[in-house]
């Protein structure tokens, strides 16, 4: 599992949320091109840093209502201020990501905003595992 050091805990991303994101630039690529793939892989990473920093963030939010104590997701959009220019005029994905202990962030899965949470998290994240 890749390791991002955020100026704060580690972000740990899963094989998911791996494969997540390859096919979500692959898409943005088929459909706006190289330079929307830049700007969205650019706010994937600053979205990454972000709960690093503070997995708590503004604009995060605890989901026990699908998931295990602890899980939360953080839409992309929150990040966007924290771009420069050039910036991803309407992001449509969130992080799923739970603390896995003091000084690590597990992101789970990276899906789009319209999907069913509990249908894609893996069976660790699922209510009852």
């Amino acid at each position: 599992m890749p390791k991002r050091r955020s100026g704060g805990l580690e972000v740990r991303l899963t094989r998911a949320a791996q494969r997540d994101i390859k096919a979500i630039l692959n898409w943005t690529r088929k459909e706006f091109g190289q330079n929307a793939v830049a700007r969205y892989q650019a706010l994937i990473q600053q979205a990454v840093r972000d709960i690093g920093i503070d997995p708590e963030r503004p604009g995060s939010q605890q989901r026990p209502d699908v998931m295990i104590e602890g899980a939360r997701t953080h839409h992309l959009e929150f990040s966007r201020s924290r771009m420069g220019r050039p910036n991803v005029k309407a992001p449509r994905h969130l992080l799923v990501y739970r603390r896995r202990d003091e000084s690590t962030i597990e992101v789970a899965r990276v899906l789009h905003d319209a999907l069913d949470l509990p249908r894609h998290l893996p069976a660790g994240f699922r209510r009852g595992s």
